[in-house]
């Protein structure tokens, strides 16, 4: 069954390629029946498309004389660049909480001629991704249009804010930057509630109001490396060092960069992280090609044993498998 979007555009489509078509004649079409048909009409016309509905026996459903989408043109390089777009925004986690970008990519196929719409549909369905796909709490879209406009503006926003706990609170909001990050949309900013700087989740602000009140960022303030140093610093059980003996730039793209620092020495990069568990870091430093030298916590020179005997059992098992 397909998705009430597609029906919706497809009713369109309809409605632009015949002069008039009963809700009987729509209905079967469209695999649904008369009554969900004026309920996709009615949707038509709240998106201000002129949708004129006609009763009695010869009645049915028509545009408004003269109606006319206007059509899409894009260059074979404009089409592709916004479909790739879509499909990695989609991958990486930063859709809205409708589905905007399946309802984007259904749009532009729909208007497209025929000659981009095939290659386009080929590379959607036949596009893979080597990072795996984010899934996060999506931020309602009329909060994170508004506050990426308030901090343009530099206006100060009311926020309704959800923590962790369920706790809600009411508080007023100086928006200095919007920040995506690992699958999850941020926003940073002075909070007048705390009297300091603070980074929201953006999907946990339940309700938004604009106050008649303009601020002033920071000179020179970077929401980007905030939110980084802030998330960098949490509440991790582990502080750890480790000396990378190796170029830094070909270091850099090794590792999560979201989550480490790296600072070049004379004898390497010296690679600074935080970590609730050990394991995780022993297989980041041993995914590396480049030797390096362990400066704390001792107990991450235990998580290297363990993963170097646990790789060393599997190498000597026989082709068979582990003995049973």
């Amino acid at each position: 069954m397909s998705h009430p979007l597609t029906r919706v555009l497809t009713l369109l489509e309809l409605l632009q390629s015949n002069a008039r078509l009963t809700g009987a004649e729509l209905a079967e079409r469209l695999d649904t029946d008369v009554r969900t048909v004026r309920r996709y009409t009615a949707h038509l016309r709240e998106l201000g498309i002129p949708v004129e509905a006609e009763r009695g026996r010869y009645g049915g459903y028509r545009l408004a004389r003269g109606y006319r989408m206007p059509p899409l043109v894009l260059t074979n390089d404009e089409a592709l660049a916004v479909v790739l777009g879509l499909l990695a925004a989609e991958r990486l986690g930063m859709g809205t909480a409708a589905p905007a970008s399946a309802g984007a990519l259904v749009k532009i196929e729909r208007v497209l001629p025929h000659a981009l719409r095939e290659p386009l549909a080929a590379m959607r369905e036949t596009l893979s991704f080597t990072a795996n796909a984010v899934s996060g709490e999506a931020p309602e879209t009329r909060v994170l249009l508004s506050l990426a406009q308030a901090s343009r503006s530099r206006t100060t926003v009311g926020i309704g804010h959800r923590s962790w706990r369920e706790e809600h609170t009411e508080r007023d909001l100086d928006p200095y930057g919007v920040v995506f990050h690992t699958g999850r949309w941020y926003v940073v900013g002075h909070d007048h509630l705390r009297d300091g700087l603070r980074t929201f989740r953006i999907d946990r602000i339940v309700s938004l109001t604009p106050r008649d009140r303009r601020f002033t960022a920071p000179d020179g303030f970077d929401p980007v490396a905030h939110l980084t140093s802030t998330l960098a610093q949490g509440s991790y059980r582990w502080q750890v060092e480790v000396t990378v003996h190796g170029p830094l730039d070909t270091i850099a793209r090794r590792v999560p960069r979201s989550a480490v620092t790296l600072t070049t020495r004379p004898d390497g990069v010296l690679l600074r992280t935080r970590a609730e568990r050990l394991d995780g870091v022993a297989h980041l430093l041993a995914s590396l090609e480049w030797p390096f030298t362990v400066h704390q916590p001792d107990e991450l020179r235990g998580a290297l044993r363990s993963l170097a005997d646990r790789l060393a059992a599997i190498a000597a098992q026989g082709p068979a498998g582990p003995p049973r």
